[in-house]
């Protein structure tokens, strides 16, 4: 649904046609709903008015797309029972997105209003560390046995699947709950109704352990095509699901943080138009002043070489084709290992393939720059010829040194257990600009006898 149909939406709004209002919402899906909110608070609209608006059936799937400030609004303006039908109605782990975002105050009320069974199963999962498997799975889905016949086991989905988050994958256990198999929905139907569980379950399963890592879990969706993945405790007992819709939120979640560090900017949890002015303001200042401190290694080297600026003004004009050159060579070698080591493509253990890949590529790339800038420097007859080997050289120098710091930085910083991220254009081009004036000077020190 696009912005102008929101418009008329709004229309409605603003001339109280609510029955014709209420048969839209009715008729669309619950993400354009859940957008429409958006818009609507946006435009100061009732959005209590809206959600209450909508059938039970798609008020809780809708809730839970929300933004946790819109979330908050509606949970402070509608009465207990409204809360409990929420709650019941919501996944165990869409509850728990919703409650690790909210103040204390709001999520005192809505553990009040969950039913002690719901409760449980909330301050179970919430238990998990942050960012691990346990944290973001969900305890809602399908277990069989093994000796059931594919005539129970669809009889036993029947009874029990209108309140589980996926009926795509079934999982078998035994009575203490070790997990033996998974068995897909399709390859239930497709059988006979006397075959066993145990003949058409896959026993080569792939799973995590609650305490995994939760980007490790989204790669494992990745990279199998899964569904869902089960989750087990350390005596292989299963304890929960992942499926799919969180490993992609997991994977938003993460390529975000990834590319603000990129940017120089501590990582912020909620959406940049949802994120105070003076937030936003911290979340940059520290890598800010980092920058600005390290800079000044740069003004050091050009005070340590005055006097052969002195000597020969003319070198200045060709520092900032130096620098910039090559702080963008290192940015693009750091961004393509940082982006290959994200996708699990690059290990710290190919640090010498890594090397040796860049070097060459450095070779290839210095080599036509320098070219480039040897004709143009003849033809406009920049200073003698001594000047312009002393700037090709360290051009081709900056280059090569700019491409490997980029390409090998990044998987150092992994090797010390540190986000390669962090290792991206605005710290990469920052290294490069102090190296890159070294080896200008040393150059021109050497060639030019200054």
């Amino acid at each position: 649904m696009d912005n102008m149909d929101f418009g008329m939406l709004l229309e409605l709004v603003h001339d109280k046609k609510f029955a014709v209002l209420k048969a839209a919402l009715a008729d669309m899906n619950e993400a354009d709903i859940a957008d429409f909110l958006c818009e609507a608070d946006d435009a100061d609209e009732n959005v209590l008015l809206l959600f209450r608006m909508l059938g039970k059936d798609i008020s809780a799937d809708v809730f839970s797309r929300l933004p946790a400030e819109i979330q908050q609004l509606i949970i402070e303006g509608i009465s207990d029972k409204e809360v409990r039908n929420i709650i019941e109605d919501l996944f165990v782990d869409d509850a728990v997105d919703m409650i690790e975002e909210m103040p204390a105050t709001i999520v005192k009320r809505v553990l009040k209003n969950a039913n002690p069974e719901t409760r449980e199963l909330i301050n179970r999962i919430l238990k998990y560390p942050e960012n691990s498997a346990g944290s973001i799975m969900t305890v809602e889905y399908i277990a069989l046995k093994k000796n059931m016949t594919v005539e129970e086991a669809i009889d036993y989905i029947r009874r029990n699947a209108v309140d589980k988050e996926t009926i795509y994958d079934c999982f078998v256990t035994d009575d203490t709950r070790i997990l033996q198999g998974v068995v897909s929905f399709r390859s239930i139907i497709l059988s006979g109704s006397r075959t066993l569980i145990n003949d058409i379950m896959e026993k080569n399963i792939i799973s995590a352990v609650t305490t995994d890592d939760r980007e490790d879990v989204a790669d494992a969706f990745s990279k199998y095509d899964l569904i869902s993945m089960p989750v087990v405790d350390k005596e292989n007992r299963l304890v929960g699901i992942i499926t799919v819709d969180d490993a992609v939120d997991v994977i938003e979640e993460e390529a975000t943080e990834d590319f603000e560090k990129m940017a120089g900017m501590l990582p912020s949890e909620k959406p940049y138009l949802s994120t105070g002015v003076f937030k936003l303001a911290l979340n940059r200042i520290p890598w800010l002043l980092v920058l600005m401190i390290s800079s000044m290694l740069t003004g050091g080297i050009l005070a340590k070489y005055e006097s052969a600026i002195a000597v020969l003004p003319i070198l200045v004009t060709f520092i900032p084709m130096l620098t910039d050159t090559g702080g963008n060579a290192g940015s693009q070698s750091s961004t393509m290992i940082i982006r290959g080591m994200a996708v699990g493509d690059i290990k710290t253990s190919d640090f010498l393939r890594v090397f040796w890949k860049e070097l060459r590529v450095a070779v290839i790339c210095g080599a036509a720059l320098v070219a480039v800038n040897f004709v143009r420097l003849m033809i406009f007859g920049t200073g003698s010829f001594s000047i312009i080997m002393t700037i090709i050289l360290s051009l081709f120098a900056t280059v090569i040194t700019a491409k490997t710091i980029g390409g090998l930085l990044p998987i150092a910083a992994n090797a010390l257990r540190l986000d390669p991220a962090i290792m991206a254009a605005p710290l990469i081009t920052t290294i490069v600009d102090a190296v890159s004036l070294i080896i200008y000077f040393n150059l021109a020190a050497r060639l030019l006898g200054i």
